[in-house]
């Protein structure tokens, strides 16, 4: 369910053979409460700062410095680009990681995983506590801060080409032709 809430992603995609692209976040933007207005927020860190608080402290557009509800939006939600919407209240990413979120070629879903400090990809909770048991120096980091929960691809601006070919049900489910972002 969104609600002004929410905190919204933008995927894009990043090579120019489409079948094969890695679609990944582009820009990171939070709704205002008051006036639900984008604001295109500057780093993933401020983002997850702002949606793993947003129930105790809602975004709102003076947050930003110089900006209030009386100026446009930074961004506008429209089909110009595939909207995701991450799930409020999801635990900001520990020090030394990154969370990434990778578009699946079908527009179906995003896949969610963490990338250690060491440049390791991690997929499971399984996989976060055998990294963390494996490296001491990470003892004050916890599994609960580790969150895979997948943002919702909005269905109203996925591209039409990719619509068809996911309601075709073809094995091609991969081809989209147009960029999402």
């Amino acid at each position: 369910m969104a609600t002004k809430e929410d905190n919204r992603e933008t995927p894009k995609t990043s090579s120019k053979n489409p079948r094969w692209a890695v679609r990944s976040v582009d820009t990171y933007a939070a709704q205002c409460e008051k006036c639900s207005k984008w604001r295109v927020i500057a780093t993933q860190e401020e983002y997850e700062e702002i949606r793993s608080k947003i129930f105790e402290n809602p975004f709102v557009c003076d947050r930003k410095p110089g900006v209030s509800c009386e100026d446009p939006p930074d961004i506008e939600y429209n089909a110009t680009r595939t909207w995701v919407i991450d799930r409020p209240g999801i635990p900001k990413t520990p020090i030394g990681f990154k969370r990434s979120l990778v578009l699946r070629r079908d527009f179906s879903k995003m896949d969610a995983y963490y990338i250690t400090p060491t440049g390791k990809k991690l997929r499971t909770r399984n996989e976060i506590a055998a990294f963390l048991e494996a490296n001491p120096k990470y003892k004050d980091v916890s599994i609960e801060d580790f969150n895979f929960t997948s943002p919702k691809v909005m269905e109203d601006t996925i591209p039409e080409d990719a619509r068809k070919v996911n309601a075709s049900g073809s094995g091609r489910k991969g081809k989209a032709s147009k960029d999402a972002a």
